[in-house]
């Protein structure tokens, strides 16, 4: 049998934006999922052999309750808000998704007989932050959520609220941390104990750390404290809140996330062992140098988590290889699509998105296509053919977040323009966007003879950089940067890592559109330079 070795240059895991982890294993499968925020489809799943490698399995959701924050409609958006923190269990040959979304404030629950469903969508009474659900040995089901204040709450049978007389109870509390009290519940019953799992900040300083608590009983006391404190010496970014999960022959891992900059929250994986029925995490509580995981399919092929695309691809060939709306399942829309404005031609390789609406900037635009961002650093590429834009319409590639950077042709006076704009941002802080700031400067603009050209984003995340560059194929077929270097930044406002995205909007009127071909994702930035 094979072995993985895991080490300082191997974690984490996934090098890309999957915050928020909850890992279960089925028999031989691991299925992992994390918070996919305002992004459609929502609530992604992925697979694994061998808890190193991952791929996409399905998507929960492909519309949640289609309201003006999650449509972009009436001057609305659900940016920073959305699902978080998914609770994923599986019992008695059903699997159970459930999450909060911060913009409705309700309590999803979905369940399936499959992981690739159907999903069937419900509700649970109430509002219960960072939720996790244990199904207890005598078929009683709990939910534990909250924050600072944890609490643990009986549901009733049929999964649609609190059971009326059933326990509910304050479980644990982090008294006086006014950094960031326990959150991101994680709820077990292992070997007859009872376990929650939390994230936390140091009360002197911002650190992620993660705690753990104990007890015999639902209602008798949790003990515990912290159970990993560690950056992996990476900006003194700490590593918390995830799963733990055991493998057949009964070995233990927790899969945790780190912040890494404007790239995003990145599951690390992470050896975990117990000691008189209590978990330790690496050695002592710290990351161990290298450590092995078995490989029990090596010969498995793993589909990539970021790909190219030239958009000649029928969707029925493979369903779990795309999404819920004709796309592979890489493409995650800024928010709930209108696809009636979106139109793959497989016959030429092409994306046509009209626009359906007047924007302000380029963050209002619906149908935003996005994939997310590899650390420590990535490029993209994409032919757009600007023929059919209306006077004031933009269209291009972006980096895209809250500080976004943007390279797009425009339509000027009858005559196509090739700028590149940003939107600046006001400090280093994890704090949202001031709202008056939200078009962005352009910074350079180049007329074009000819309204098809070959676009190309670079981000370099390396050691906090952080920075966003635009280029584009000259006539000589060189490729020249325009505009500035652009500094990225996670931002509370978003609350998500940066990613690529396509984009077309209009500033005047309605109904341009244009086309998207040969997108290239390049994962080593010295690819075609």
């Amino acid at each position: 049998m094979q072995q993985i070795k895991i080490d300082i240059d191997t974690n984490p895991i996934i090098p890309l934006d999957y915050p928020d982890p909850d890992v279960i294993r089925v028999d031989n499968v691991y299925y992992m999922v994390t918070t996919t925020m305002y992004f459609m489809p929502g609530c992604e799943i992925l697979r694994s052999y061998d808890l190193v490698n991952w791929e996409h399995a399905s998507y929960v959701y492909d519309r949640l309750d289609s309201t003006p924050e999650q449509t972009l409609s009436d001057n609305k958006n659900a940016y920073g808000k959305g699902m978080w923190a998914a609770s994923l269990r599986f019992h008695k040959g059903m699997f159970y998704v459930c999450f909060v979304a911060n913009d409705t404030g309700k309590t999803y629950l979905y369940t399936a007989p499959s992981i690739n469903g159907p999903w069937k969508k419900n509700h649970i009474e109430g509002f219960y932050h960072d939720c996790s659900i244990l199904f207890d040995d005598d078929d009683k089901i709990y939910i534990a959520y909250g924050n600072k204040d944890i609490y643990i709450t009986q549901l009733n049978e049929e999964l649609t609220g609190p059971k009326e007389g059933g326990l509910h109870r304050l479980a644990v509390c982090d008294e006086g941390n006014e950094v960031l009290g326990y959150e991101g519940t994680h709820f077990y019953k292992i070997n007859g104990k009872y376990y929650l799992f939390f994230i936390h900040s140091l009360k002197d300083r911002w650190r992620r750390v993660e705690a753990c608590f104990m007890s015999d009983s639902l209602t008798g006391e949790f003990t515990g404290g912290d159970v990993f404190n560690d950056d992996l010496g990476y900006c003194g970014q700490g590593v918390a809140q995830g799963a733990i999960v055991d493998t057949p022959d009964g070995k233990w891992y927790g899969i945790l996330f780190q912040d890494r900059g404007a790239s995003g929250r990145m599951p690390v994986l992470i050896p975990v062992t117990w000691e008189n029925d209590f978990p330790v995490f690496g050695n002592n509580g710290m990351m161990p140098q290298s450590f092995y995981v078995e490989q029990k399919v090596s010969e498995y092929v793993y589909r990539p988590l970021v790909e190219n695309d030239d958009f000649r691809e029928e969707c029925a060939v493979n369903q779990e290889k795309f999404g819920c709306f004709g796309l592979k399942s890489v493409w995650q829309f800024n928010h709930e699509p209108d696809l009636s404005l979106v139109e793959k031609d497989i016959g030429q390789g092409m994306l046509w998105i009209t626009t359906g609406k007047v924007c302000e900037r380029m963050i209002q635009a619906r149908n935003i296509l996005t994939q997310r961002m590899l650390f420590p650093g990535c490029g993209a590429e994409v032919t757009v053919d600007a023929t059919y834009l209306k006077e004031g319409d933009y269209a291009g590639i972006c980096a895209f977040q809250s500080c976004y950077s943007m390279v797009a042709v425009t339509k000027r006076d009858g005559k196509f323009y090739l700028v590149m704009k940003a939107r600046k941002a006001e400090n280093d802080s994890l704090g949202a966007m001031a709202p008056e700031t939200g078009e962005g400067e352009e910074y350079e603009a180049v007329e074009l003879s000819n309204p098809k050209v070959r676009l190309r984003l670079e981000a370099d995340f390396t050691n906090g950089k952080d920075e966003a560059r635009c280029y584009y194929l000259d006539a000589e077929n060189h490729w020249r940067k325009i505009g500035i270097t652009q500094k990225l930044y996670f931002k509370l406002d978003f609350f998500t890592g940066c990613r690529f995205g396509l984009f077309v909007y209009a500033t005047k009127q309605t109904g341009g559109k244009a086309g998207f071909a040969k997108f290239k994702y390049i994962k080593n930035l010295g690819d075609n330079r």
